[in-house]
């Protein structure tokens, strides 16, 4: 048991008894950091989470935007971290089997995953053996179930070595008219669960995930690892589909952490009412267990639906029909109680509020000593720099990742995995931007610069694709929230967040928060990932590859002198140190607006290529443009729009923010240079698309196009051999 003795007295006072071995046990789950949020709830309140596209924020099993007049986007994202750890290939496939239940839960058919991955260096066999089998568990889930994984990023620093971050996002489509949500409002309804049958694995899943790994974990925490199929989680999603279809379904939620506890108290408890649940009605896949094994386990592939017992038979026809089991377990009742029954023996009577929300915790918070004094650097040859980092695995090609992904099934993708940001068709008209972003490096150094600057790309990267910025999810990586200064780097994390999600007015409407990510002797870098939702229109579609010769080059945004903490000195000087770049929020919103404005009123497509700066700077930013198009470049660094005196190197590959590398048609470089400076952004016209090498004139460097492939290709590929 988890519960802390201060937690077990609040409940007998609560109760004014002690509980029992099955109350205990379904008080434990509930009261797990994973269910309960008892460390984060009062930071995450410092979120927006209201706007004018959203139609549901956080609080259900996925949060919903409005993409058209019909449709809406239901979005969420989760962690699986611990289970990746312990079982990579099914503790991976089990995350994509979670967020596909959530998505499936609002009604919503999934259209794209995304996965967000961080793992320990390559060179470490362990990390490696992690890595192959978790992009191995995501793509045969995904793949098998027909949902395409369409975008994403991978990480590998020596602070994810013993404990991986395995985050998915996934995003579903849904007639606003066809919107369910997790409540049970109606006393007489009946919960009917369906799916996989109820078995011992999962058991303890979630207070698995509120403590820290061991070196025991691998071995002791196994049985706390759900048993992924997705061959029922196939047929699941197409039998609730039709469910959904032909039925008046008051309620739906998966069965995820806390299993059958969770997920009833939950439906119940959203609507001030009560639950009986029937033990001997489960569907079991093992004999001899217990009521608490079965209340407890976290076995996969289930939901429950809350209708009007006039559909029990329709629904277990449809359920027959797609070959999986159903059957009634319990009921709604008028009471606000969470009874168990055995034969019709009460073995277990508890407060649904006191299971479904337990109290938070004020944790201390206390912010670090900085650490004084930094090492010198001594810069290296520019173009070795250039090479180097785009021969990091960080920044290097992840085609051997993707390459096993089916971005293509359902034919929505137009513009597939590589570019800043996937997109996908809805309808004849209209397109959905989606990326999945974090820099664990900057949140690590600056917790409020990391937080509000992964935000930024974020809205960068769906911007760059000529979309508008609607909506956040996020899944918030931390060590050991008991630790006062990282519940601070948790709370500057937030407010950073909480600031710039304002300011674009793309509010954060789902998502999941993952403590105790950490063992004995390392701590993970603090990893907020979060996904971000754009909507456009399709014929403002834009891609990072350069296009045409002769088109110019300008930058937007201006450069600073922010080295620390950039790709350049991790990857070529095994360095993490000092202030991360800052972020300039006014800056970054007029820099942002006025670039969709531009590229909206843009229809003869003057604009031909955009990309954000981010990782590796402006340097590796160019880079990527002239792989992607097979193009060079020439520019001249004395152009560009900087603060005070920087190097050369820091130019190049300073991180700073609120920058875009844009290329457009020579004739309209005068009118797109006076629209910005009207709107007072910075711009830098740099040079032009030329040639078949990239061409730095003040500083006489040149690297052909062919030798820059050669570094960034097949760099995974050649460890994973």
């Amino acid at each position: 048991m988890a519960l802390t003795n201060s937690e077990m007295e609040y409940i007998v006072e609560t109760l004014g008894r002690t509980p029992n071995p099955l109350e205990e046990g379904m008080l434990d789950i509930m009261f797990s950091e994973h269910c309960s949020y008892k460390s984060s709830r009062p930071f995450l309140k410092m979120l927006p989470t209201e706007g004018k596209n959203i139609i549901l924020g956080p609080g259900d099993d996925a949060g919903l935007v409005s993409i058209t007049d019909d449709l809406a986007l239901a979005v969420g994202i989760e962690s699986h971290n611990h289970p990746s750890y312990v079982e990579p290939y099914g503790g991976a496939g089990t995350g994509i089997g979670g967020i596909l239940r959530d998505i499936i839960s609002m009604g919503a058919m999934p259209i794209a995953l995304l996965d967000s991955l961080r793992f320990g260096p390559m060179e470490d066999s362990k990390s490696k053996y992690l890595f192959e089998h978790v992009v191995k568990g995501i793509s045969d889930y995904g793949n098998r179930v027909g949902v395409p994984t369409v975008g994403g990023e991978v990480e590998f620093d020596p602070s994810f070595s013993k404990n991986p971050l395995v985050n998915v996002m996934c995003a579903g489509l849904v007639k606003k008219t066809d919107i369910v949500k997790g409540i049970a409002p109606n006393p007489g309804d009946v919960f009917l669960l369906m799916g996989g049958t109820t078995g011992r694995d999962g058991m303890g899943g979630v207070v698995f995930a509120s403590e820290e790994l061991t070196s025991q974990s691998e071995t002791e925490d196994r049985p706390a690892v759900q048993v992924g199929d997705p061959f029922t989680k196939k047929r699941v999603l197409e039998a609730s589909l039709e469910i959904l279809e032909k039925t008046d379904v008051s309620g739906v939620k998966d069965l995820g952490g806390g299993g059958i506890t969770c997920c009833i108290c939950e439906l119940a408890d959203k609507c001030e009412n009560g639950a009986v649940v029937d033990l001997k009605a489960i569907p079991l896949r093992e004999t001899g267990m217990t009521p608490y094994e079965i209340m407890l386990s976290e076995s996969q592939e289930r939901m429950i639906f809350v209708v009007n017992p006039k559909y029990v038979e329709k629904i277990h026809k449809i359920c027959e029909k797609h070959e999986i089991p159903s059957a009634v377990v319990g009921e709604v009742a008028d009471h606000n109680r969470m009874i168990v029954k055995d034969d019709e023996q009460i073995i277990a009577d508890l407060p649904t509020r006191l299971l479904a929300d337990p109290p938070y915790l004020n944790r201390e918070i206390r912010e670090p000593m900085v650490e004084k004094g930094l090492v010198e650097v001594k810069d290296l040859e520019i173009s070795q720099s250039i090479l180097n980092i785009l021969s990091s695995p960080n920044i290097a090609s992840k085609k051997w990742v993707y390459r096993q992904y089916d971005h293509e099934v359902q034919i929505r993708t137009i513009v597939k995995p590589g570019d800043d940001a996937a997109v996908l068709r809805v309808d004849d008209e209209t397109a959905i931007a989606l990326s999945c972003d974090c820099n664990s490096i900057h949140t690590k150094l600056s917790p409020y610069d990391g937080g509000a600057g992964t935000v930024a790309e974020g809205i960068r990267n769906v911007i760059s694709m000529g979309a508008e910025p609607y909506a956040v999810v996020d899944c918030l990586n931390f060590g050991n929230p008991e630790n006062p200064e990282i519940l601070w780097q948790f709370s500057e994390c937030i407010r950073g967040m909480s600031d710039i999600a304002k300011k674009f007015e793309s509010p954060i409407i789902s998502g999941n928060v993952s403590f105790y990510n950490e063992n004995e002797d390392i701590k993970i870098n603090p990893s907020p990932t979060v996904g971000l939702i754009g909507v456009m229109d399709i014929e403002n579609i834009r891609t990072m590859n350069f296009k045409e010769e002769s088109d110019k080059i300008i930058v937007i945004g201006k450069t600073y002198n922010e080295i620390n903490g950039s790709e350049y000195h991790r990857t070529v000087h095994n360095l993490e140190q000092g202030q991360a770049p800052k972020i300039r929020i006014d800056d970054e919103v007029k820099t942002g607006k006025t670039l969709l404005k531009l590229i909206n009123n843009d229809k003869n497509k003057n604009i031909t290529a955009i990309h954000d700066v981010s990782a590796g700077g402006i340097a590796i930013g160019l880079c990527e443009m002239s792989m992607a198009g097979n193009l060079g470049c020439e520019i001249d660094l004395k152009y560009l729009d900087a603060e005070g005196k920087i190097s050369d190197n820091n130019l190049l590959f300073s991180e700073s923010h609120g920058r875009y590398i844009l290329t457009v048609k020579e004739k309209y470089l005068n009118i797109i240079l006076h629209e910005l400076k009207n709107e007072n952004v910075s711009v830098s016209p740099i040079g032009e698309v030329k040639g078949n090498s990239l061409k730095i004139n003040n500083i006489d460097l040149e690297i052909d196009v062919d030798t820059l492939k050669n570094s960034y290709t097949g760099i995974i590929e050649q460890q994973m051999t």
